[in-house]
């Protein structure tokens, strides 16, 4: 998961993530903590269990929709103290950043987090792709960390079906992939709409995001590299 996370931050022009549940780190707390900020903050946010103070998170919790930390006082008042966190966070590093809430019921409350070096832009064209993928990536850090029931076997895509996912995540027609891969059209119709059968989704973003985190199509095939 780690690895998979470093590739998607890096892909989408980030520096750091973050995937964790807004509690204390206890041995007998079974949560998410899947963290690639600067180490020196890690340890600071840690040593003073910033967990349910900190402004970033707080925020998280009046929303279920991603944002700005850059916009992150209109959704919360900011003390002295969360400005005096925010700017430790800077120095520690820590530039603007896209936090996805993750708000499951019956759980702890969690998050996804990109963040940029301390003095780079945040491109906010790209936030709702991020919106996805930070949705999709705490939900399977979830699985891994066991903390919900148990659910059947995840499912798997054909090789021509993976083919086409990995076009439609380049965003390329069906009349595109049918020329690419030498297919009919409607051939092409059909590969997508048993994919996204399979994941029980409705959306082309939705099934290349899942196939994503799935494993079934690498970040290579979406940024073409």
């Amino acid at each position: 998961m780690s690895d998979l996370m470093a590739e998607i931050t890096k892909a989408m022009g980030f520096r750091h993530y973050a995937l964790v549940h807004h509690v204390d780190l206890k041995p007998a707390v079974r949560s998410v903590h899947i963290v690639d900020y600067p180490q020196d903050w890690v340890e600071r946010f840690q040593a003073r269990r910033l967990y349910a103070s900190d402004p970033i998170h707080r925020a998280s919790h009046r929303t279920n929709v991603g944002f700005a930390w850059s916009a992150v006082q209109s959704i919360i008042s900011l003390t002295a103290a969360d400005r005096s966190i925010l700017a430790e966070a800077y120095e520690a590093g820590l530039g603007d950043g896209f936090t996805v809430p993750a708000h499951i019921p019956g759980e702890l409350n969690g998050s996804c987090s990109f963040a940029m070096a301390a003095g780079e832009m945040l491109d906010h064209r790209q936030l709702p792709f991020v919106q996805l993928v930070g949705s999709f990536a705490f939900e399977a850090a979830r699985k891994i960390s066991r903390i919900h029931a148990p659910q059947s076997e995840c499912p798997s895509l054909t090789e021509r079906q993976a083919e086409c996912v990995a076009l439609v995540a380049r965003g390329k027609t069906d009349w595109e992939i049918s020329q690419i891969l030498g297919i009919g059209q409607e051939t092409v119709i059909q590969h997508v709409k048993d994919a996204r059968d399979r994941y029980g989704v409705t959306k082309r973003t939705l099934l290349a995001i899942r196939a994503l985190f799935e494993g079934q199509i690498s970040f290579a095939d979406v940024f073409g590299r």
